[in-house]
């Protein structure tokens, strides 16, 4: 399988003051990468150095024919989208941004593929409704399919079931098995949700504070990293 990012001996920080080190990982085309752990290790900084947000402190990220712009990204928190004053389809077309020379214009082929996208999520029957008066669970639908027109082969999630409801996070997980599965999307996700993680990633990167774990799946659920963790959470150490 093609490498589509490789990060090497990471540490990000602040003040000079690391939050992640020594971190190692790579996301091949068709992968479906989890990154869990406890809380305070620095998965949503490891995953803004990865977008370019934030500097290294050392280490490097290397995108394998694979550009930064080019990556479809969908945040933890959506409520800054809320008084965006515009319909279903123009938050969809908006993943495009700075991807025409005609913009705000867009292309025949890319109001296609944003047609597909909405079809492809199910929101293409409200696709003129007001992105601020859906649920939670159709505005995540419609942010997911920005980010598949944004995308090239990669979307990155930071926590994106953290605001839905058990209903709507279990249909959220079965969508984004289903386009990394049938559509060839690879997926780099956040998640707090560890059962929900295991059961649809191939791959976890487990941040610690002592010592993290990368690898397949199968080796994470036999891991003595993944035992702890689940230990701490079944007695209440550890918050969701």
């Amino acid at each position: 399988m093609q490498t589509l990012l490789r990060c090497e001996n990471i540490a990000v920080g602040f003040d000079g003051k690391a939050v992640v080190e020594n971190v190692n990982f790579e996301l091949c085309e068709g992968d479906l990468l989890c990154i869990v752990g406890e809380n305070g290790t620095g998965k949503t900084t490891l995953m803004n150095a990865v977008l370019g947000l934030v500097p290294l402190m050392n280490g490097t990220i290397q995108m394998c024919e694979l550009k930064k712009g080019e990556i479809g990204y969908l945040p933890q928190r959506i409520n800054k989208h809320q008084s965006f004053p515009a319909s279903v389809k123009e938050v969809v077309l908006s993943g495009f941004v700075g991807k025409s020379f005609l913009f705000p214009f867009y292309t025949k082929d890319q109001k296609c593929r944003a047609d597909d996208s909405m079809r492809m999520l199910q929101i293409e029957r409200i696709k003129n409704k007001p992105f601020v008066e859906l649920s939670g669970g159709l505005q995540q639908r419609t942010l997911l399919a920005r980010a598949f027109c944004a995308a090239k082969k990669l979307v990155i999630f930071d926590e994106p079931v953290a605001s839905l409801d058990p209903i709507a996070t279990a249909d959220f997980y079965k969508l984004l098995s289903h386009l990394n599965k049938d559509h060839g999307l690879s997926v780099m996700m956040v998640s707090h949700d560890i059962e929900e993680a295991v059961k649809y990633s191939n791959k976890i990167l487990h941040l610690n504070h002592s010592k993290s774990f990368f690898g397949s799946t199968d080796d994470y659920v036999n891991s003595e990293i993944y035992r702890r963790f689940i230990e701490a959470k079944k007695e209440g150490k550890e918050d969701d």
